[in-house]
């Protein structure tokens, strides 16, 4: 593990968790995208990375007004799709517009509004534990989710709500799991018996240095340590869960710690830049040592959970894998951006499933704090890159699990972070979303090695699969982990 209590003006945490040299592989640059800023046609959808996508759909969205009714990035295509109501009259110029800066613009029956007002009319009929909803713009529907809980009469009432919405409003889909809090054995914080995955270094309003992990984390105990049997380091000063977030702020009890802006990747770190919202459709990386590293997509946006402690909302939906001891880990971009906090969902990462996550940037707002210290810290910077260096042999899989990485691999020295060319050469890099996270790295297009190790599925103790699905404790073969 590469955290650990460390002196005055080092790093007392490392973000995230510690990930296996396969699974670092992944954020090798692989979606070197450009800006088309040329004026053949100005009318054709630009070129855009996924963070200029973010922003310029925050632009959009604050143009067009009642007229925007989501948008998300089709990543394959590498472009802004923006969907908007009454394309006629008076909002001809503002769609206009939108064309002109890029995106492509795509007419939809549901407003923004309707679909907030279907929204509420699930919580009101169908807020059932085990159920959740977001709108997904790129079917311009409520998704509505049940895991395997919601059965008999629940899920009559579900599925009525749902149809009384209409077919074009809202959908239902099943879940084979079970939607739960993902606390259990995590990435090196431990408070009350409990182990929960740090997300991102913070510094507090009151210029303190500090981290956030999940609300469900932070209401569970109130002095987190770096190690299992360490004296308490980080003491909560605000908790959110359930209710409108799943979200804490932690701050450490020595003020002369430097936390830095990064994830940890076991052997090397990523540079967290900024927090950025999230966008439908963007690939994102989550942290966490229980399973390590595992991407997948944004799917929704400001979606409701009903967990069986109660109801979070504004969370974002993916189809990222997730498992206990993950929560409060961090989900963020390959180009450094801070996207969100590990909350819960349903499934693992050998069957997969959906997992949500809490906004930073939300998270950032209500407690006051700023992301990072400003620069401080050690680890790779962004202009080493991610698998910039030789990978090397043995990162850890998990805290403690004791699995080797296997054979390291070189991915050619001077690549940069987020998709970045450097020196003429290119790496790329894949991941089988969950369990396994075998990864091909290679530089300049050869000697790519498959790094092929286990990063997932064990309990950072070396336990597999300790959870409590009902919530009401369980605990690992080293005896030092609780759900709840």
């Amino acid at each position: 593990m590469s955290h650990k209590r460390m002196p005055k003006r080092k790093a007392a945490i490392a973000v995230g968790g510690v990930a296996a040299l396969g699974a670092a592989a992944l954020l090798l640059p692989h979606a070197n995208a450009s800006q088309d800023g040329g004026g053949t046609a100005a009318a054709a959808p630009k070129t855009l990375k996924a963070a200029d996508a973010s922003d310029l759909a925050a632009q959009l969205r604050n143009m067009l007004g009642e007229t925007f009714a989501g948008s998300y990035y089709d990543a394959g295509r590498k472009q802004l799709v923006v969907n908007v109501v009454d394309v006629s009259g008076a909002q001809d110029n503002a769609i206009g517009q939108a064309r002109k800066a890029g995106a492509q613009i795509r007419e939809v029956e549901n407003s923004t509004a309707e679909l907030k007002a279907a929204a509420q009319t699930l919580k009101a009929e169908a807020t059932i534990p085990g159920t959740s909803w977001a709108v997904d713009p790129r079917t311009n529907k409520i998704l509505v989710t049940a895991d395997s809980t919601v059965t008999g009469g629940k899920w009559d009432r579900l599925e009525s709500t749902v149809r009384d919405l209409g077919a074009g409003t809202a959908t239902v889909k099943k879940s084979a799991g079970i939607f739960k809090t993902f606390a259990s054995g995590g990435d090196a914080i431990f408070g009350g018996g409990a182990r929960c995955s740090l997300g991102f270094n913070v510094t507090a309003g009151d210029g303190s240095p500090a981290f956030l992990t999940a609300g469900h984390c932070g209401v569970a105990a109130e002095a987190w340590s770096d190690s299992e049997a360490g004296e308490p380091i980080a003491t909560v000063d605000q908790a959110v869960f359930p209710g409108e977030g799943d979200f804490a702020l932690v701050k450490y009890d020595d003020p002369a710690t430097v936390a830095p802006s990064e994830v940890d990747l076991g052997d090397r770190t990523l540079q967290i830049s900024s927090a950025a919202d999230a966008t439908v459709g963007t690939q994102v990386f989550r942290m966490g040592s229980t399973t390590g590293l595992a991407d997948g997509q944004v799917l929704g946006l400001d979606a409701t959970v009903n967990y069986p402690e109660g109801t979070v909302t504004g969370l974002i939906q993916t189809d990222v894998c997730a498992e206990p001891g993950d929560s409060g880990g961090s989900l963020f971009t390959q180009d450094g951006l801070a996207i969100g906090l590990t909350s819960g969902g349903s499934g693992d990462c050998t069957a997969g499933g959906e997992t949500f996550f809490q906004p930073v940037t939300t998270a950032l707002e209500a407690v006051g704090a700023t992301l990072g210290d400003g620069g401080a810290g050690e680890g790779v910077g962004a202009d080493d890159g991610v698998g910039g260096e030789e990978a090397g042999a043995g990162a850890g899989a998990g805290a403690g699990a004791g699995e080797e990485a296997g054979a390291g691999e070189e991915a050619g020295a001077g690549e940069a972070v987020g998709g970045q060319e450097a020196g003429g050469e290119e790496a790329g890099g894949g991941q089988e979303a969950g369990g396994d996270a075998g990864a091909v790295a290679g530089a300049g297009g050869g000697g790519g090695e498959e790094a092929g190790q286990d990063a997932g599925g064990h309990d950072a103790g070396g336990a597999a699969g300790a959870e409590d699905q009902s919530g009401d404790g369980a605990q690992d073969d080293s005896g030092a982990t609780e759900t709840h």
